[in-house]
């Protein structure tokens, strides 16, 4: 998400007129006119490339194993060995890493399961990979999802390190041995692309294999045009859209990131579709897919704000595709971004918008809508799917902040609840003297604390234009006795009981 005030008034500025004066006006103009049309690909020299290769998993051929240049995916054959005609336009060979198996990274940390491709003088290349499997089954497993980092300076970094580090490596240890795995979900850096080694060093230091997703300040942002903008990136990290297996779950991380020379919107490109299709093909229906990437395919913002359409920037615009490629599916869209959390459901998909590692750009402990600095943990049993948004330094079962009477003046006598990890499938119950109430009601507002901290021009400190967010996580009861004992339950949609009291 946008993260200074320059910026993000220049970002406006730019959607609002689309000010697309750069050398990629005509695609930006056409993304913007008709986001679900075919778009154009950048001519680029091409030189056909044979890769041959094999997969071996403890030394024996595997086969059904998707391997894939970004554009053709082709499969494993019964020893494992493969052939797939490539070009140079692809930087990257890499697989769909199977289920069961352990999760190759390179020394820093990052997962690392592709090769760049490097054709000989007659154009070819091999392409193999030697696994090793898992000592545990895969059928039960979890991952980390740390979205927003956002390092502007080695200040942040240490923060990161210091604290969202050791708290994930603890939250990783209380597993007991179950498979794990971590995803940084873009935003790694707040621009200042030379601070990616120290990102690395404090994710190596978690002890489980991070995935990186590509976020708008995670781009070279002195590119021309959006096929430039990912250098930095493709080196340290490799490709920006792939595919791997855990257990029961395909897994897909995505590129959302249309970066427009001064400026990106939320957009998935023709070849990024068509290779999603072609993975997808290798799924049966009905199983869970998981797909990470940035940018929210939706959110409410506008709507919380009073606004008729979201900002171009903030949702991807052509989403209907990639939501009737997930449609045979139990899907999740699960992003970051918005420095907020947010749920919201269709008829098979899941849209997560999870909080941020760094709140409101490590100004303080909470993001803009009270959710505290902090990640997601999701637990896998089969083709359940489990959540929970865990607070950095807090408790795992703390989700609930309590405002006592006189918070709000405009309401003296309400109570106030931020329920940050909230969505339809919870209820929130209140008591009053040990009387039940009924449901809590819900409320469209902003969150104390976050008013206290950061609403004003002079506030926060460390980042000025950072302002409350207007959220619908927000609850509020009214006491009929000022000196009335308060208890606020709250049971998630997994049946897990959280208790306050006034």
């Amino acid at each position: 998400m946008p993260a200074n005030g320059e910026f993000s008034s220049r970002r406006r500025q730019f959607l609002r007129t689309f000010g697309l004066a750069i050398a990629g006006l005509p695609v930006a103009e056409r993304i913007l006119a008709s986001p679900e049309a075919p778009l154009p690909q950048l001519p680029l020299p091409r030189r056909a490339v044979r890769i041959r290769g094999s997969v071996r998993i403890d030394g024996k051929g595997k086969k059904g194993i998707g391997v894939s240049d970004g554009q053709t995916i082709v499969t494993t054959a019964s020893d494992g060995r493969y052939e797939l005609l490539s070009d140079t336009s692809s930087p990257f060979v890499f697989l769909s890493l199977p289920a069961g198996a352990e999760i190759p990274v390179s020394p820093r940390g990052s997962a690392a399961a592709f090769r760049p491709v490097m054709p000989d003088a007659n154009g070819e290349m091999n392409a193999s990979w030697e696994l090793k499997s898992l000592p545990v089954s895969d059928e039960r497993h979890a991952f980390f999802l740390l979205a927003d980092p956002q390092t502007l300076d080695m200040d942040d970094i240490a923060l990161f390190q210091s604290t969202t580090v050791p708290d994930v490596r603890a939250s990783a240890a209380a597993l007991s041995g179950v498979p794990a795995f971590g995803v940084g979900c873009g935003d790694l850096m707040f621009d200042k692309l030379e601070l990616f080694p120290e990102y690395e060093r404090g994710i190596a230091q978690t002890g489980v294999p991070f995935f990186q997703v590509l976020g708008n300040h995670d781009v070279d942002a002195f590119a021309k045009v959006d096929e430039l903008s990912t250098a930095t990136f493709l080196r340290l990290f490799g490709p920006t859209y792939y595919s791997f297996n855990r257990g029961a779950v395909h897994y897909v991380v995505l590129d959302d990131i249309m970066w427009l020379g001064d400026g990106y919107i939320g957009y998935l490109t023709q070849r990024q579709l068509d290779w999603l299709g072609a993975d997808l093909a290798l799924v049966e229906g009905g199983r869970p897919v998981v797909v990470f990437m940035h940018i929210p395919s939706y959110n409410t913002q506008h709507l919380r704000t009073g606004g008729k359409r979201p900002e171009r920037s903030l949702v991807v615009a052509n989403r209907d595709l990639l939501m009737q490629l997930l449609a045979p599916y139990q899907a999740h869209i699960v992003v970051g971004h918005m420095h907020e959390t947010e749920h919201l459901y269709t008829a098979n998909t899941h849209i997560h918008v999870c909080g941020a590692v760094c709140g409101a750009w490590w100004s303080g402990p909470i993001c803009g809508d009270g959710t505290p600095n902090g990640y997601g943990i999701y637990e896998v049993r089969g083709e359940e799917v489990r959540w929970r948004y865990k607070g950095t330094g807090m408790p795992l079962d703390e989700q609930i902040r309590l405002y006592p009477r006189g918070t709000d003046p405009g309401n003296p006598g309400a109570i106030l609840a931020n329920i940050w990890d909230w969505d339809q499938g919870w209820t929130v119950t209140w008591y009053e003297n040990g009387i039940r109430k009924g449901e809590m009601p819900h409320v469209r507002r902003t969150d104390p604390l976050s008013e206290k901290l950061h609403a004003g021009p002079k506030l926060p400190a460390k980042h000025t234009w950072v302002e409350p967010y207007v959220t619908d996580h927000m609850f509020q009861a009214v006491p009929e006795s000022p000196e009335a004992a308060v208890v606020i339950e709250a049971k998630d949609r997994f049946g897990r009981v959280m208790t306050v009291k006034s």
